[in-house]
């Protein structure tokens, strides 16, 4: 098995901002069981929105949580987005 193969298959979790004011509006991105995001392999996007997300915990954002997947195999369904907030 190839380092790209066993990675993706390491992501089986999600690193999620659970907005303090907005039920049910999050920010979710894809990490190890530990909770680590490889911002490396984020898109800039994704990786301004990380930061944002952390600099902004205790006043827009929770506390982040780490949560398997959606789609995953034990995964429930949700609408999060990766790396961005998810559409009403």
């Amino acid at each position: 098995m190839t380092d790209e193969t066993s990675l993706h298959n390491a992501v089986a979790f999600e690193l999620r901002f659970q907005s303090l004011y907005q039920l049910g509006r999050a920010l979710a991105f894809p990490c190890d069981c530990d909770g680590h995001v490889d911002l490396d392999h984020c898109s800039e996007r994704a990786r301004n929105n990380y930061l944002f997300a952390r600099a902004m915990m205790g006043r827009e954002y929770g506390w982040p949580r780490v949560t398997p997947c959606p789609g995953r195999a034990g995964a429930s369904d949700d609408n999060s987005g990766k790396g961005s907030e998810p559409s009403s």
